[in-house]
């Protein structure tokens, strides 16, 4: 999991890209702009650096030598919770999907502006930093709703029995902004809004990835789910009652 930082200590990135140019323009810019940066060209790369080190986000390259970027994506997530950004082949908006599926908070496509990826950058780092801290947030520990507990310090939510349901970072950004206003339609450009900030641009397509997602984890027939509705021509309602505390 992410954790807060003092003032005095940067955002540390790994770069996992095999394009060596890339990667150490993207090192250099990030810098920079007062960021730690560590470099890795493949998997066997990444899992030294993060034996050695704990990282904020990770900017992962889909296309890698050996184990894929997807593939690599779905196995962080099985052991953490760090935020990862893909980056994508431009032309291929399915490569974007699989991405989400397995895991990712964001995606960039290729070629692209080193200034929109340090947007991104610190747009995630700003969810889950803000999140953590309470900036904004009304005092409120937790929210619960047909047995399910969402905490809101630990970032975790918990199902009837107990037991831990595993939430990506923007999969739980949007859970939340859903659970903190239940019976409202919220569109899709609000949800980008509530979670992912101005600099998200228009990624509609997301949020119906992470519904979807979220659904399969959280709703017992996903197919008629009960607690988050879809609205047509509106966006999503979260259709159960929540109490806070």
């Amino acid at each position: 999991m992410w954790h807060s930082r003092s003032m005095s200590t940067s955002p540390n990135i790994l770069i996992v890209e095999d394009d060596r140019e890339i990667a150490e323009l993207v090192a250099r810019y990030l810098r920079s702009n007062d960021f730690r940066v560590a470099r890795a060209a493949n998997g066997r790369e990444m899992d030294a650096r993060l034996a050695e080190s704990r990282f904020d986000l990770i900017v992962l390259d889909l296309m890698l030598p050996g184990e894929d970027g997807l593939a690599i994506c779905r196995r962080l997530r099985r052991t953490g919770r760090t935020p990862i950004i893909m980056l994508t082949a431009k032309g291929d908006p399915l490569d974007r999907i699989i991405g989400l599926e397995m895991g990712a908070d964001d995606y960039l496509g290729k070629p692209f502006d080193p200034r929109e990826l340090l947007a991104r950058i610190r747009a995630v780092l700003r969810r889950v930093g803000d999140r953590e801290d309470g900036i904004g947030e009304k005092p409120v520990a937790r929210h619960a709703f047909l047995g399910f507990v969402v905490d809101l310090a630990a970032r975790r939510l918990t199902d009837p029995r107990g037991a831990e349901i595993t939430l990506t970072g923007a999969e739980f950004d949007l859970l939340l902004a859903m659970v903190e206003r239940p019976g409202r339609v919220l569109s899709r450009d609000r949800l980008l809004d509530l979670t992912q900030g101005r600099a998200a641009g228009p990624f509609e397509r997301s949020v119906d990835i992470l519904v979807s997602r979220i659904r399969r984890k959280m709703e017992r027939d996903p197919h008629h789910p009960e607690m988050i509705k879809t609205v047509r021509s509106g966006g999503y309602m979260f259709a159960v009652d929540v109490e806070s505390s």
